[in-house]
């Protein structure tokens, strides 16, 4: 029985970092062609704070609205993510995640890739959804 509740923890800090990772993959990854569909995709994974920021003053549409004027193509890989901690009482962990991030013009040539720390709130939900929850950079940089 306890083997089964570790294994059972286990698997959850797991979706929690697989969650984190998601969420930052999908804020940072899209197309020319894909800009509605990956923006979409980002805003369906999030709730709380970061849904709220987005949601606000057409944030949504102005950020697509900006990838369409980049006219880029921008690729995400986490280099790594880690579980800092899980709050029991609101369901929310921390997650740090470690990315780099290649943004390419319309010709295709490449900007150098930039790396980026963040630290990402996740929320599970009453029916075990989990979604972005909030976004933070630690120390207040990149």
């Amino acid at each position: 029985m306890q083997n089964r509740d570790a294994d059972a923890r286990q698997a959850r800090n797991q979706r929690f970092v697989d969650a984190a990772t998601q969420t930052v993959v999908n804020m940072f990854s899209y197309t020319p062609d894909t800009i509605d569909e990956s923006v979409n995709r980002f805003v369906n994974g999030t709730s709380g704070p970061l849904r709220g920021m987005l949601n606000a003053n057409n944030n949504v549409d102005n950020l697509k609205g900006l990838f369409r004027a980049t006219n880029a193509t921008s690729e995400a890989v986490v280099n790594g993510a880690a579980l800092e901690g899980i709050d029991e009482i609101s369901d929310n962990a921390s997650v740090l995640v470690s990315v780099r991030v290649t943004v390419a013009d319309i010709d295709g040539v490449n900007k150098p890739s930039m790396p980026y720390r963040l630290r990402v709130i996740v929320h599970e939900d009453e029916n075990g959804r989990m979604t972005g929850y909030d976004l933070k950079y630690p120390d207040g940089g990149n």
